[in-house]
């Protein structure tokens, strides 16, 4: 197990020197000039020359970029102009959010998806199977941002029912049922698709499972049905539904961009959208590379966890 953790490792290195690459290409390609957006109405030539020698802007971009490796090898992400602070401190308070967020998302639709699968996977063709497959076709078919907006006109405007944004109260609160009402709307709406392909791909999963002859023999042998299918067909069946949860993972990460937009919520994906839109470079830079590092790590866990179901997969 050790040699194979040490390996997804080494292999997730150029994954991740792939995505500063990717990154920073595209920061680079965004027009017009960083500096003057920075000076704003002090950009007089003079006062843009010195800036841009000062960030670096003025070398090759190759150089640039092993500069910018080379500072965050070392801890050093750059600071950020417009909140005149460290990125790496901005990304990481900021992360705690979005990783309350995304979580509970991805627990959310794991769990209903998951349970949604098998139950249409024991219930096929019938009616428990038709209503599961009508409601997560609807599901995956809906913007997670529009049903967000849907949800905040319901449950938030119609209803009163929940807040509308942050994450919590602006006069009291800041314990946890406080932040439970904040979450729910934002964590719903994040899950909803997410849910749909978990719970397609493992119906998909069970199904294949059901037909092979362990699990004919155990009902052969007069195990209970439920039995069969909790503990036999759905244990044989995570080893294909795990890496479709790693994935959506990544879904979830992304998708809070805009669920935090929608939302307000306080989390990286909402600093993103502030950030490009001020031209700050260094914040854009360090938040995606830390965020898509976390999920590079994380799936270097489903592997992991794969791997343990079925030891065929480090072989």
């Amino acid at each position: 197990m050790g040699s194979y953790i040490l390996r997804r490792l080494l292999a997730a290195i150029p994954v991740i020197l792939g995505i500063t690459v990717i990154v920073f290409v595209i920061m680079s390609l965004i027009p017009g000039d960083p500096a003057t957006a920075i000076l704003g109405s002090y950009a007089t030539p003079e006062n843009v020359e010195k800036l841009n020698r000062d960030l670096g802007l003025d070398k090759p971009l190759v150089q640039q970029y092993f500069i910018w490796l080379g500072n965050m090898f070392q801890g050093d992400f750059g600071r950020s102009f417009s909140l005149n602070r460290p990125v790496l401190d901005e990304v990481l308070e900021r992360f705690g959010a979005t990783l309350i967020l995304a979580g509970t998302s991805l627990v959310l639709c794991s769990i209903f998806g998951v349970l949604a699968g098998v139950v249409s996977a024991a219930r096929q063709y019938g009616t428990a199977d038709k209503a599961i497959t009508f409601v997560v076709l609807i599901g995956i078919s809906i913007p997670s941002f529009f049903l967000g907006m849907m949800m905040i006109l319901v449950f938030a405007v119609r209803l009163r029912l929940l807040p509308v944004s942050g994450m919590y109260a602006i006069y009291g609160g800041g314990d946890l049922p406080d932040l439970a009402r904040h979450l729910a709307m934002p964590a719903i709406a994040l899950a909803v698709v997410a849910t749909g392909v978990i719970a397609r791909l493992s119906r998909s999963a069970m199904l294949e499972v059901l037909r092979q002859d362990f699990i004919r023999t155990a009902r052969a042998k007069g195990v209970k049905e439920s039995r069969v299918v909790w503990r036999h067909a759905l244990k044989a069946a995570m080893v294909s539904i795990i890496p479709v949860i790693g994935v959506q993972a990544g879904f979830v990460l992304s998708g809070a961009v805009y669920i935090e937009t929608v939302f307000q919520w306080p989390g990286v994906g909402r600093m993103l959208v502030t950030a490009i839109l001020t031209r700050d470079i260094l914040l854009v830079q360090g938040g995606v590379v830390i965020v898509a590092s976390c999920y590079v790590l994380f799936n270097l866990c489903v592997d992991v966890a794969q791997s343990l179901l079925d030891p065929r997969v480090k072989t």
